[in-house]
Parts: C-alpha cells; structure tokens; sequence
C-alpha cells in the first residue's frame, strides 16, 4: 500500500505537476502519459490495499471496543470512496488532452485550460478526502491507547496525526495564505505518526494474550 501510495501521490504529482505553470503541467503530462497513467493506477491500488488494512485492523481491535472499531472503519471506506471518485476528475484531464472527436469544437488553447480544471477539482477534492485521512486515525488512536497490544504512544502520535490532517482541511480551505508556513510542520508530524505505526507492526508486531484456559478438577466419590 505504501509503495503504490508513495509512487502516485510522491513521486508522479511532483515530476507532472508545476504549480503556477499550466503549460508545462500539460506537456509533462503529453510526454509521459503512461507514467502519469500507471500513477493513476498505482493510486487506486493502494485504495484498494487500504480497505484490505481496514479489514485487518478491525479483527485485531474488535476484542478492545467494537463501536470504535465499527467507526474507524466506516471513517475509511468513506474515504476511500471519496478518493476513488475524486481520482475521475484526474483521469478527466487525460481524456480531454488526448482530443477524442466530440472535443474538436474547442480550441487547443481551451482544452489545455479546461484539463487544469479538472486537475484542480482533483486537487480539491482530495483536500476533501483528507478530512477522513484524518477522522479515522482518531478512532485507531483511542484504540491503541485503550489496548495492551501496541505502545500507546503510538496512540497519541495517532491522535495527533487526526488533528493534523482536520488542520490541513480548514487552512487549506479558510487560511490558504498560511499554506505554505503549516503544510511542513504539519505533513512531518502525520507522516511520522503513520510510519512509526506501520513500523510497529511490520517489525514488532502485536503483544496478543493468549487466553487463559480454564482448568477444571473432578473427584470421582
């Protein structure tokens, strides 16, 4: 998951995209179209590797809180079906810088205009999606913190990441002059948070107790 998510949303966004520049988003976008398109790709695969996460997570903090369990959960499928939809407005670009015949009312210089659009309702939207990027570490957090099976640190930097990501929403969306001064400070703590997690399981793993079995005696009178 991490590896698809690092390929769409690290590598792909920074090579494509050039903030302030639609001429040359566009033609790295024209050159490279199959790279663009395997970002595309890559990205709902990791969506898709998400939800498999979810599953995971839910049968090992089932046993500690159900409801919480339940809530982190439906804070990622929602998410994720935001993203999964946000994703149509990127592939939209591609549709209409690629001219299909139905395009040839418009002039070059308005398709190149009308593909950034799309671009940056994508980008919009997946400021939208961080709200749930956000939520569900909140539920996982207070899970951790109410468990034995993982350092409960972990819990805090988890709840810390949430506050993070709401962050992210309401500066992008209200105080968008202060973006550039948060957005770092901001994306160190939520990727720190969610790697030391990932860590924790891949390397460590979980502290589960086995259960303690009943040991019964009978006298035979």
């Amino acid at each position: 998951m991490a590896i698809f998510y690092s390929f769409s949303m690290i590598y792909v966004d920074s090579v494509f995209y050039v903030p302030g520049d639609v001429v040359s988003t566009i033609n790295n976008i024209m050159a490279s179209e199959w790279i663009f398109r395997l970002g595309f790709v890559s990205c709902l695969l990791g969506h898709i590797c998400f939800l498999f996460l979810a599953n995971v997570l839910y049968k090992l903090f089932k046993p500690v809180d159900s409801d919480l369990a339940r809530l982190m959960v439906i804070f990622i499928v929602v998410g994720v079906s935001v993203a999964f939809l946000n994703r149509l407005n990127q592939f939209a670009a591609v549709l209409i810088l690629n001219g299909d015949g139905y395009l040839s009312a418009f002039e070059p210089s308005q398709l190149q205009a009308l593909a950034m659009l799309f671009l940056n309702v994508h980008k919009h939207g997946g400021i939208i999606a961080t709200i749930f990027w956000g939520l569900w570490l909140l539920p996982l957090g207070l899970l951790v913190l109410k468990s034995d099976i993982i350092p409960k640190v972990l819990g805090v930097l988890m709840i810390s990441a949430c506050v993070c990501y709401l962050m992210d929403f309401f500066i992008f969306f209200f105080f968008s002059g202060y973006i550039a001064v948060t957005d770092s400070a901001l994306s160190i703590v939520e990727t720190v948070a969610e790697v030391s997690f990932i860590l924790w399981l891949l390397i460590k793993g979980v502290k589960v107790q086995k259960p303690v079995k009943n040991e019964t005696s009978c006298s035979c009178i």
